[in-house]
């Protein structure tokens, strides 16, 4: 599957171009009887559509974005990866992170939160 279908972890596949080519709105038993049994890649995990953003209980979709945020908002933490990770801020105050030492930073001092 290619990466242009993967979002923060989740891989869609070609779900994610049927969502795009409907018409909109879209009742949500319309939407479980075309895709409902379309898998959706989660990290190591899978589960169908339907299993995965049926206890919304939602009664139509609006647009293919929405059903995105749907699904977006139904995976667990397990598909974005390595928790609480950037590798663009400092640590807030009381975070606790361990210390990756990459190269060049040596004898930096630490930065202090205000």
């Amino acid at each position: 599957m290619s990466d242009d279908s993967r979002t923060l972890g989740v891989e869609l596949g070609d779900l994610d171009d049927d969502l795009e080519s409907h018409a909109y709105p879209i009742s949500e038993d319309e939407l479980f009887d075309q895709h409902g049994d379309r898998e959706i890649e989660m990290g190591e995990e899978t589960a169908t559509l339907e299993e995965l953003i049926e206890p919304l209980n939602e009664d139509e979709y609006g647009s293919a974005d929405e059903v995105r945020q749907a699904i977006m908002s139904m995976v667990s933490d397990e598909a974005i990866g390595r928790k609480n990770y950037s590798d663009r801020t400092p640590p807030a105050a009381g975070e606790d992170r361990q210390d990756e030492g990459a190269p060049g930073q040596d004898g930096q001092r630490e930065q202090e939160s205000f």
